[in-house]
């Protein structure tokens, strides 16, 4: 017995066993597997980078185009305020002006019926009268066109304040909607985004589950086949 354990050492040590050719193909299968395991790991790291990006140049256009219309809304807010205040102002100017050139217009009228009739008339009955009934039409002319005025102030200051309200409340709705959209396409670009890395991840486990059961068994089929690798503690003892 001690023979026989002695010459297969003597017999290891002076001749060098070479490999089987089913062994080294084994192990190139099982480079195969390892390096194919690293490329995708690599694609799938590229493909997270590209969604993560893809997200962000979403959410970026989104935001900008609700920033420009804001200020867009913004713009023609103030644009109308401002053309507002102009008719208004324009109005009223025009307003008065017709207003005194009219009282100076009806006063060098009165003066000048008031002269004549005190030069043409000798008669004070005459003379009373007339001047009354000249003032009397001088002041209902006055008060009437006092109140177009008022009237016509009151139209213009309505209308202007309907428009403006009618903007305004146009530029709220708009901003509104391009705010509740901005926040869906946000909300859809994340959870597409979360989705994706989820099926990603999912695969690459499945990926990595299949190579290392692969790797094992080929280890497995070496050891059991061309008897390399060691028998495990049990079968040692």
């Amino acid at each position: 017995m001690a023979d026989e354990l002695v010459r297969p050492v003597c017999q290891s040590s002076a001749v060098k066993p070479k490999l089987p050719k089913g062994v080294i193909t084994s192990y190139v299968l099982v480079v195969v597997v390892v390096v194919v395991s690293v490329v995708v790991v690599v694609v799938v790291v590229v493909v997270s980078v590209v969604v993560v990006v893809v997200v962000v140049v979403v959410v970026v256009v989104v935001v900008v185009v609700v920033v420009a219309v804001v200020v867009v809304a913004v713009v023609v807010v103030v644009v109308v305020v401002v053309v507002a205040v102009v008719v208004v102002v324009v109005v009223l100017l025009v307003v008065v002006v017709v207003v005194v050139v009219v009282e100076v217009v009806v006063v060098i009228a009165v003066v000048i019926v008031v002269v004549v009739v005190i030069v043409v008339v000798v008669v004070v009955v005459v003379v009373v009268v007339v001047v009354v009934v000249v003032v009397v039409v001088a002041v209902v002319a006055v008060v009437a066109l006092v109140v177009v005025v008022v009237v016509v102030v009151a139209v213009v200051v309505v209308v202007a304040v309907v428009v403006v309200v009618v903007v305004v409340v146009v530029v709220v709705i708009v901003v509104g909607v391009a705010v509740v959209v901005a926040v869906v396409v946000v909300l859809l670009a994340a959870g597409a985004a979360v989705v994706v890395i989820v099926i990603i991840v999912i695969v690459t486990d499945v990926i990595f589950s299949i190579v290392l059961y692969i790797s094992y068994s080929f280890l497995m089929f070496v050891r059991t086949t061309h008897q390399i690798l060691p028998a495990p503690i049990s079968t040692q003892r």
